[in-house]
């Protein structure tokens, strides 16, 4: 992956230290159930995410991870007592009223345009807000962080290799300015050499000040570089603590640390 410049967006915080408990919520969850057909995959599962945090959701696949973002962001039926976020609940709420009150989707598997060009993707992602100058400041602040993104303004997504396509995904949920980012799988199907770099970009979107939902299958690293996490099995939060808790956990490291 090319060189990754400091990223410059929300400067809410500056700080790589986890949030105290006392820090007020950005997104809270109550009694969220999901269905597909007669099998529900996710039950009853409540969970917290403290403005400026990073957390993470770690489980098998098949555990529900992926489900959970989908719902946040609107994109499937729903059932649940509440989600609130940023203080408005937005149960129930379409993909682009979620996405226009702050919370961007970085999916699984980049899924970038692929006949749009990188400028076109980028376009996407603001497609939702009307101020021209910020627009345009925050294309720059992309082109900056992701120099390699400029250079290619004009390819076709699909051309790019992929960490090139990490790099216009994230970009692209950046410029819808979120509070929140969703990012389900950042590290999947990177060389092992990108995949560091890519968890180094998260790290600093966190530290601008930009609210951090990551589901990752590389436990160990997410569990590293994470506030909080929350172990999801069948469906529901078996256990939930603190990165380092959850890492010293003989269970979780027996299940899911190799040991």
């Amino acid at each position: 992956m090319p060189k990754v410049r400091p990223l410059k967006f929300n400067t809410t915080r500056k700080s790589s230290e986890p949030i105290s408990a006392g820090v007020a919520p950005m997104l809270e969850i109550e009694g969220l159930f999901c269905s597909f057909g007669k099998v529900t995959v996710v039950r009853d599962l409540s969970m917290r995410v403290g403005k400026g945090e990073l957390v993470t959701l770690i489980g098998a696949n098949g555990a529900g991870k992926t489900t959970t973002l989908k719902a946040i962001s609107g994109l499937i039926p729903i059932t649940a007592k509440h989600i609130i976020f940023d203080g408005e609940d937005i149960t129930g709420a379409s993909p682009q009223e979620i996405l226009s009150r702050g919370i961007a989707h970085c999916p699984e598997g980049r899924r970038v345009f692929p006949y749009m060009t990188v400028q076109e993707n980028l376009d996407m992602g603001c497609y939702l807000r009307k101020d021209q100058d910020g627009i345009d400041t925050d294309l720059e602040r992309v082109f900056e962080s992701f120099p390699i993104l400029k250079q290619r303004r004009h390819q076709m997504a699909g051309t790019l290799s992929g960490g090139e396509q990490q790099m216009l995904a994230i970009g692209r949920a950046l410029m819808s300015r979120p509070k929140l980012i969703l990012f389900d799988e950042p590290s999947l199907g990177l060389a092992p050499n990108l995949v560091e770099t890519t968890f180094e970009i998260v790290s600093e979107i966190r530290s601008q000040g930009v609210t951090v939902l990551m589901v990752e299958q590389n436990a160990f690293a997410a569990l590293r570089l994470c506030d909080r996490a929350y172990l999801l099995e069948s469906g529901k939060v078996t256990l939930e603590g603190t990165g380092a808790e959850l890492k010293d956990n003989p269970y979780v490291r027996e299940a899911y640390l190799g040991g």
